[in-house]
């Protein structure tokens, strides 16, 4: 076993301690042979650490496509020839979206909408929606519509919006090669917000963007600097008309390397399988993920990608032996 495990096993498993951005390095650069011991170790942590608990959840776009920004791998950006359009969902839509997410077994129903930050328009709907959802599904509400200002941070914390999504999408030294039209440091004030607010804090982002190995640990290490209550991993689904649709898919065992190394550094963080599991890892993959430091899944269908049937991934819980995360008494 290479010598990086060992110090993981006394380091975070022993003590909760996460591991730091060079030895993430070095988790993440280990060989082939050593990926089963690396799964292993990552699976013990979680297990630890955060118990057999799988918290499980799904997503509805509010408002789909139009989005002003630039962001390379999104095919919600009106900047590009990707075929997803502008539309708004009604409130009624929006609740039965819910319920349905609800009949799944989720617990999370998280609202999204494609902009760079909510108008008075986005947040009244919000509101309406919060409201109807709360009254008709006994599910928790989370949100994630762009950058926010206090004023807005604040009206959601009133709104009863307990989780907020907004993700870091890589790392600071790599963020310009993806995102020009707004900074890494206008979503870390966002998040530095909702974090004072009292809102969970849901920032994570998406592997195989170009970014070097060393920009992934360094990518851990300011999430783990963050402190997130959630971690979604997503890996790059290549979309048609972004500048990157024509990017590789990142190799399964990457993936597994990956997941199993942001698991040692955030020990006790909810780390979350979000878009593009299911061409990077399969049915195989995603079952040695949950047995490496997985401990969330979004179930069904992504904002405009297809995802794996919930029932699927429900069997497989089951098959684990991961009981699904009551739902919590307080929002």
């Amino acid at each position: 076993m290479a010598e990086i495990l060992d110090r993981a096993r006394a380091r975070v498993l022993a003590d909760g301690v996460g591991l730091n951005p060079a030895d993430v390095l070095q988790v993440l650069r280990l060989p082939d042979e050593d990926l089963p011991a690396l799964l292993q170790l990552a699976h013990e942590v979680r297990m630890r650490h955060c118990g057999p608990e799988v918290e499980v959840e799904g997503i509805v776009s509010l408002k789909t496509g139009g989005c002003p920004e630039d962001c390379h791998f999104c095919s919600q950006s009106g900047l590009f020839t990707s075929p997803v359009r502008a539309v708004w969902l009604d409130i009624p839509a929006l609740v039965e979206a819910a319920k349905q997410t609800a009949a799944t077994g989720a617990t999370e129903f998280c609202i999204v909408a494609a902009v760079r930050g909510p108008d008075k328009r986005l947040m009244a709907q919000l509101r309406e929606g919060v409201a109807a959802i709360r009254a008709e599904v006994d599910i928790q509400v989370a949100a994630s519509v762009g950058m926010l200002t206090q004023e807005q941070v604040d009206d959601l914390v009133e709104m009863g919006v307990h989780r907020y999504n907004h993700n870091l999408e890589t790392c600071k030294s790599y963020f310009p090669n993806v995102v020009t039209t707004h900074t890494w440091e206008e979503r870390w004030d966002t998040l530095r917000m909702v974090r004072d607010s009292g809102m969970e804090v849901c920032c994570g982002g998406i592997l195989g963007l170009g970014e070097s190995v060393e920009q992934r640990a360094e990518f851990a290490g300011q999430l783990a600097e963050l402190d997130p209550h959630e971690v979604p991993l997503n890996f790059l689904n290549p979309r048609p008309g972004t500048p990157l649709g024509d990017r590789p898919v990142v190799e399964g065992k990457d993936a597994l390397r990956a997941i199993a190394a942001f698991r040692l550094a955030m020990p006790r963080t909810i780390l979350r399988y979000a878009g593009g599991r299911e061409i990077t890892l399969g049915d195989l993959g995603t079952r040695e993920g949950l047995l490496g430091g997985i401990n969330a899944v979004i179930v069904g269908n992504y904002l405009t990608t297809l995802g794996r049937p919930a029932t699927e991934d429900l069997a497989l819980l089951e098959d684990l032996k991961m009981p699904v995360k009551a739902l919590s008494a307080t929002l």
